[in-house]
């Protein structure tokens, strides 16, 4: 089995290329996108046959559709190899794996087909996801995002356009879904999802002053198709115990929940599952502690991350 790992990644080099150490085998190859307001110079230190930067880079704000139009460049870069993958899995650059390479594989083989994405039918008051994210505007990044802000603003206080936007116009009859960011999709749901963006434009560009279109977007694409019924939970662990915009970091108290249930498994609106990754994390005591817990786990050969060679892609 194939798998092709698609990083987003924005900072700490040194921690995403433990990330991507712990990940590296003969049957996986690795995409990264890296933010481009970050320097790149320390990510290209990351050097191995089987990883592939992004030539093309976005600047990536938080809720901003750059974070969509970063997943897309990932996902058309596996798609371009000629590699067919049989997975590929989303990722961040702030996450860490709780399951080795070789039990990911068996768990992709025992589960051949299905689709590991968060998805909920739009409102989702379980799931807390509102449609605001749809019928509010949100303006672009830099100047021209603020000047059409103000520009709605003005026609709105004069009753030329309404507040709120009409997703329904722009969907064509489509049911609205979202979910979470990462997930792990079949080389076919993907292909789905190439086709789907470019024959509707005018929906993407709809997404793109939306909030969280990361989060919107692949759901709504898949939940309006025949995968819809091979879906479940996805496998990645964020804790939103504390609430608020942005989850909490993984800290020891997380570390010792792993090495005490050895799989650690979701029971959640999404379904019911294993995990195979933990984000965020920022302190490297936790990295390594999780890296000494895969140790113990059984394990095939890793590659070795090279100082000596870099394959990067063209676009």
């Amino acid at each position: 089995m194939k798998i092709a790992y698609l990083i987003l990644a924005h900072n700490n080099p040194g921690r995403l290329a433990r990330f991507i150490r712990a990940l590296a085998t003969q049957n996986n190859t690795i995409f990264i996108h890296i933010d481009k307001k970050a320097d790149i110079r320390p990510f290209l230190k990351i050097r191995a046959e089987n990883i592939h930067v992004t030539p093309k880079r976005v600047p990536v704000y938080w809720g901003d559709f750059s974070t969509t139009e970063a997943i897309l460049l990932l996902i058309n870069a596996a798609m371009a190899m000629p590699e067919l993958y049989d997975y590929l899995v989303l990722i961040s650059g702030s996450d860490y794996p709780v399951r080795t390479p070789a039990q990911q594989e068996a768990y992709f083989l025992k589960n051949r087909g299905s689709e590991f994405i968060n998805m909920v039918m739009m409102p989702s008051k379980a799931a807390s996801k509102s449609l605001s994210w749809l019928t509010d505007y949100r303006p672009r990044p830099g100047l021209k995002g603020k000047l059409s802000a103000q520009l709605r603003r003005v026609l709105a206080k004069a009753g030329i356009i309404s507040r709120g936007r009409d997703y329904k116009t722009y969907f064509g009859g489509l049911t609205p879904y979202a979910g979470s960011t990462w997930w792990a999709l079949t080389h076919d749901a993907c292909a789905y999802i190439q086709n789907f963006v470019a024959r509707h434009p005018r929906m993407m560009k709809f997404y793109a002053n939306t909030t969280l279109s990361d989060e919107m977007v692949f759901q709504t694409i898949l939940g309006n198709s025949y995968f819809k019924d091979k879906v479940r939970g996805n496998l990645t662990y964020t804790d939103w115990s504390l609430g608020g915009p942005h989850p909490s970091n993984i800290e020891m108290r997380h570390v010792d929940r792993i090495r005490s249930e050895k799989i650690l498994t979701a029971d959640d609106v999404y379904g019911r599952g294993e995990l195979f990754f933990v984000r965020k994390i920022r302190d490297p005591e936790v990295v390594d502690h999780l890296e000494r817990f895969l140790q113990t786990q059984p394990d095939i050969e890793r590659v070795s991350l090279r100082s000596s060679r870099r394959s990067s892609m063209s676009n």
